[in-house]
């Protein structure tokens, strides 16, 4: 663990007084010295108990550039080397989008650590990259969580070899996503799906319509199975008779994970299932 500068000088101090008294300075009373050295624990302790920083950032979405040390450990080259920063009640966690699926998880810590520390795993979610060639690819990627921007801080990777990799990465430049900003129109923006089983999809990009301000999604599931949706408490019905089960739900923020529920007939009884739809700021564009 690396001690800040505060706490190495104040232990520095500690560790002088300690030395002097230890080699019977002369002069100095038994009395003096260890005030001096309660002192100087005190305050060692004052520094090491200081509350982590909290994020400089207003609670919000950003899109924020994900620096690493890594030619084959970043951000994909879709998203500009970005990832999406959400700050909620002050705590920072940065989605970003990996290269592949080879890195299969994450430990913010030392790769000495990281084995005795399974429970800290961050586990990877599924994303559908879209590149400009028109080509799209599944990839891994990972919600990390920021102590503070601008700064570095380590990261270990795990690969499919079952080996642990250290390195050093940073979140810098943050800044507001742009849907507030954004006019009435026709869009369309990648979005990540998280939970259930892992089995179900849906279309990405999706159809992405704002008017007077508010923005609609339409998603189109892999399945024609999904009968309702349920969205912040209300119930929307499919749009389609036949085909993939398609929906047209509100989306209250980009970059923000959205907790949605899914009613599947697939089984023998109907099923409501959990999931988070994420809607990528980084890969809107105007519908053609």
């Amino acid at each position: 663990m690396k001690l800040n500068n505060k706490f190495a000088l104040l232990l520095a101090g500690a560790m002088l007084v300690g030395a002097l008294t230890g080699c019977g300075a002369s002069g100095t009373p038994a009395s003096s010295a260890a005030s001096s050295e309660a002192a100087a624990s005190s305050a060692v302790s004052e520094a090491a108990s200081e509350p982590a920083a909290e994020a400089a950032l207003p609670d919000g979405t950003y899109a924020a550039d994900f620096d690493t040390d890594s030619s084959m450990f970043h951000a994909n080259e879709a998203f500009d080397g970005k990832g999406a920063l959400t700050v909620k009640d002050g705590q920072m966690t940065l989605h970003v989008s990996l290269v592949s699926k080879n890195i299969v998880n994450l430990y913010v810590g030392t790769a000495e650590d990281a084995a005795s520390h399974e429970a800290d795993w961050l586990q990877p979610t599924t994303d559908v990259v879209n590149y400009s060639d028109g080509t799209s690819d599944e990839v891994y990627g990972f919600d990390i969580p920021v102590e503070a921007l601008d700064t570095d801080f380590s990261v270990a990777i795990l690969g499919k070899k079952g080996k642990w990799y250290d390195h050093t990465v940073s979140v810098r430049n943050a800044q507001p996503t742009m849907e507030e900003a954004l006019a009435d129109g026709a869009y369309t923006c990648d979005v990540i799906l998280e939970g259930g089983s892992g089995r179900a999809t849906v279309e990405s990009p999706a159809a992405l319509t704002v008017a007077d301000g508010k923005m609609t999604a339409t998603i189109v599931w892999s399945s024609p199975n999904y009968d309702y949706m349920l969205v912040d408490g209300e119930k929307y019905l499919p749009t389609n008779t036949e085909g993939n089960s398609t929906f047209e739900i509100p989306v209250a923020a980009l970059d923000t994970p959205l907790d949605v529920v899914g009613d599947t007939v697939a089984m023998s009884t109907p099923h409501e299932i959990e999931y988070t739809l994420t809607f990528a700021s980084a890969s809107l564009i105007e519908a053609k």
